[in-house]
């Protein structure tokens, strides 16, 4: 791994890319996002897989050797071993999810606290498991917060529930502390948003006083997400905290827009992408122009911004291992920008989604959707596979 502070990365070297990947691997890629390409398939693919599983057909183990292999690390902790030391052998670091979400119950919501809080005692000491993550809807329930948000009245019942909420998010945050393992809390609907950015903030002015270790996600497709991100950072200089940026561009935009549509309000999304691009850059410069005060996780597949960050890095002469900047992405996706930022000396880890096949599907239909909504997207990952293949196919003549 060449660590000279002036080496660029090439998105466009397969080599280092796939490295990892063996032919086979390589094949069973391609004619997966061949698959994910289809229209039809993305669309009719997730009612037609929950019915088979809710009736019981055994379809969980073609579910498992095909979509969950390619973007999931297994259904326990431990079975993400074999993709954490694949990943880390091209320099790149796991950032372990517990992808259950949507659930009502109470006993499960204490369940997954203890799973999340399990991810963090398995990075604990390990250079290979650099951030962790959860959701707050993993914690509580969904329709609580969208109460809160909406600033709703609460029974005695709702509160004493809101009180679990804040003591699991405060328990997974202090671990993450007393171990020195950084967590990021993921974004969700606007509908929730607030509830969850007050929750992150409270935990920041908690635990990252003297290090990062709690960082808030912050949706660009939001046309008010630069301002809030700004003003997040103006509170976290008056208070004396470091703030924790995890940018994305954003994960909900149809049901955002459709929502928006029907029930009469302005939509909270930029206008077109080209918005989202402008701010999601603008919140790069930003962060970098404070990177003392900020701690960021540039979490994307754009590979213009990546660049972006690259030079912006290279341009005020920071480290490119310095440890407030961070890029990511997920499992079984750009493996071009993951593996070859890794090799240029970049902090680079991968979201491994983990649990059980049932309750991971909406991840996984998400990440299907995402590919296909994407432009591009599928296409490029298309392409570079059969670059490299041919690439291996040539060297064995």
């Amino acid at each position: 791994m060449d660590l000279s502070p002036n080496k660029q990365p090439n998105f466009d070297n397969t080599e280092v890319a796939f490295r990892q990947k063996n032919n086979t691997e390589l094949k069973k890629a391609y004619w997966l996002f061949k698959m994910i390409g289809s229209n039809f398939l993305t669309k009719v693919g997730p009612p037609i897989t929950n019915f088979f599983l809710n009736i019981g057909l055994p379809i969980e183990g073609a579910v498992k050797a095909t979509i969950f292999q390619q973007f999931c690390g297994g259904e326990t902790i431990t079975e993400c071993d074999k993709a954490i030391a694949q990943l880390a052998r091209g320099g790149v670091g796991t950032i372990l999810d517990y992808s259950v979400e949507g659930e009502e119950e109470e006993v499960v919501f204490d369940e997954t606290c203890e799973e999340i809080i399990r991810t963090i005692l398995r990075a604990d000491g390990d250079l290979n498991i650099p951030i962790t993550v959860f959701k707050i809807t993993g914690i509580g329930r969904f329709a609580l917060l969208e109460k809160l948000d909406a600033k709703g009245h609460l029974t005695q019942a709702e509160n004493f529930e809101f009180e679990r909420v804040k003591m699991r998010c405060e328990k997974i945050c202090r671990t993450a502390f007393d171990k020195g393992v950084p967590v990021m809390i993921d974004a969700e609907e606007t509908w929730i948003q607030d509830t969850i950015d007050e929750l992150a903030l409270d935990m920041m002015r908690k635990f990252n006083k003297e290090r990062i270790i709690v960082y808030n996600t912050y949706q660009m497709y939001r046309h008010d997400k630069l301002a809030d991100m700004k003003a997040d950072h103006l509170i976290a200089k008056a208070s004396g905290f470091i703030l924790g940026v995890k940018m994305v561009r954003g994960a909900y935009m149809e049901k955002e827009r459709k929502r928006a549509q029907e029930r009469g309000y302005p939509s909270p999304i930029q206008p077109d992408k080209e918005s989202s691009d402008r701010d999601y850059n603008a919140s790069l410069r930003y962060c970098v122009d404070h990177i003392e005060e900020i701690a960021i996780v540039c979490g994307t597949h754009n590979e213009e911004s990546s660049r972006l960050l690259t030079y912006l890095l290279d341009e005020r002469k920071i480290a490119h291992n310095h440890p407030h900047v961070y890029f990511a992405q997920l499992l079984g996706m750009s493996d071009n920008l993951s593996f070859n930022l890794a090799d240029a000396g970049y902090n680079v880890a991968k979201y491994v989604p983990y649990g059980p096949i049932k309750a991971v599907m909406p991840y996984l239909f998400r990440r299907a959707q995402e590919n296909t909504s994407v432009a591009g997207q599928t296409g490029r990952e298309l392409g570079l596979i059969e670059r490299e293949l041919k690439r291996r196919k040539s060297l064995t003549r």
